[in-house]
């Protein structure tokens, strides 16, 4: 069925519960207050979906389905789908190859549309469904070889870098970030999507003992900066910036947003910070994601906010409220990113054994009315919850169904 607008979605509603009411039924009960609700649906490495290489284009599409109808029984409102986990896609692009995640082969034809099904079968559904692409990442190799021989990383190979067992585009190239926008505007400009939304990973995260080898490309663009750090973030500024006009000018209307590593800076690194002891995204990854919400270039920020209430080198419990005064006076909404894989897994600390800690997050982040809703990493567990965690979250918060906010 086609998707009803909010203004529709209210009057049907209205309509049946005066119905009801004439019959002499129970009253339906009314819904919460726009809020986000969302899961991250990962391809990569077919973490979440599909279950594995190889499947029938009928199987694919069932177990996607059923990833959406996992969304829909947990009562939540949005999935967002990563459609471009590694410099390829997961719709038919003119620009980059057929994921490998989808058939075991890269640039090999699955037989249908992913992304073109995800979007009528969410839609369908009541849920928003946002296209998470991964701009910069190409393999999780170093052999521009083992990409299909049609690969833009192959037919450019000034614009890779490899660093840490990976190859990567170099964003610091003017050209790199003009086409890594045209690939993912494609998907825009075919599908209603919701949102663009991009996930943590710009410069590579740091590795002790190496450096991401961009001295051609700082040498080429980089003069007018004082130093490399500023000239990074500034590439990644443009990309930004730049990604969320074109996002404008393909089609109106559809939001962008980012999920951030939950730290901008430490206090102790500028006063402007966090209570924090943690890698630092202006720093490290050279993302200004401050920036990015104070200038209003995103429409949504999404940090990620995994760790517990109570951590000595990133409480939760500080987090929120630094976040809630970062977006405070501007257009960019907060949901906060939630570790819902962590809770109950082996290895993880005595708080996030307890079932209800992701519970007590919502709970603490509800004094905070910046705060419009969360986001659950990621849908394997949101479906499985083997400790019951998701569980208690929809017990406790999401009795009652809830557009997402816009």
């Amino acid at each position: 069925m086609a998707r009803l607008s909010r203004r529709a979605f209210t009057l049907a509603a209205l309509s049946t519960l005066v119905a009801g009411r004439e019959a002499g039924a129970a009253p339906l009960l009314p819904r919460a207050a726009a809020q986000m609700r969302g899961m991250w649906l990962a391809t990569v490495t077919n973490r979440d979906w599909p279950s594995r290489t190889g499947l029938t284009a009928a199987q694919q599409r069932a177990e996607l389905i059923a990833q959406l109808d996992t969304a829909v029984r947990r009562r939540l409102n949005t999935v967002i789908f990563q459609v471009r986990p590694m410099a390829d896609a997961l719709w038919p692009s003119p620009y980059e190859p057929w994921s490998e995640y989808l058939t075991g082969t890269q640039g090999r034809h699955p037989g249908w549309d992913p992304l073109g099904t995800a979007v009528t079968e969410a839609h369908a559904r009541g849920l928003e469904l946002h296209a998470w692409f991964n701009p910069l990442r190409v393999a999780i190799h170093t052999d521009p070889k083992k990409l299909v021989a049609s690969h833009p990383a192959r037919k450019y190979p000034g614009w890779v870098v490899a660093h840490g067992g990976r190859l990567y585009y170099n964003p610091g190239v003017p050209d790199v970030r003009a086409f890594v926008q045209k690939a993912m505007l494609d998907a825009v400009a075919r599908y209603p999507v919701d949102a663009v939304h991009f996930d943590d990973y710009f410069y590579p995260y740091p590795i002790a003992g190496q450096t991401f080898d961009d001295d051609d490309a700082y040498d080429a663009y980089g003069g007018a900066f004082p130093n490399r750090a500023d000239w990074r973030r500034d590439n990644i500024d443009r990309l930004v910036r730049d990604t969320a006009a074109g996002i404008k000018a393909v089609r109106p209307g559809t939001r962008f947003g980012i999920s951030p590593f939950g730290v901008w800076r430490n206090a102790e690194t500028d006063p402007r910070g966090s209570d924090t002891r943690a890698l630092q995204t202006y720093d490290d990854l050279y993302a200004d994601t401050r920036k990015w919400v104070r200038e209003n270039w995103i429409d949504y920020v999404c940090p990620q906010l995994y760790w517990h209430i109570g951590n000595a080198a990133a409480d939760y419990a500080k987090l929120v409220p630094w976040w809630a005064q970062t977006v405070k006076g501007t257009r960019t909404q907060l949901y906060v990113g939630e570790a819902l894989y962590r809770a109950g897994a082996a290895g993880q600390p005595a708080a996030l054994q307890n079932v209800a800690e992701l519970s007590r997050h919502l709970t603490l982040a509800r004094a905070h009315p910046e705060v419009r809703g969360h986001v659950f990493f990621a849908a394997t567990e949101v479906a499985k919850d083997a400790k019951g965690a998701m569980a208690r979250v929809v017990a406790d918060h999401y009795q009652q169904s809830a557009m997402p906010p816009r």
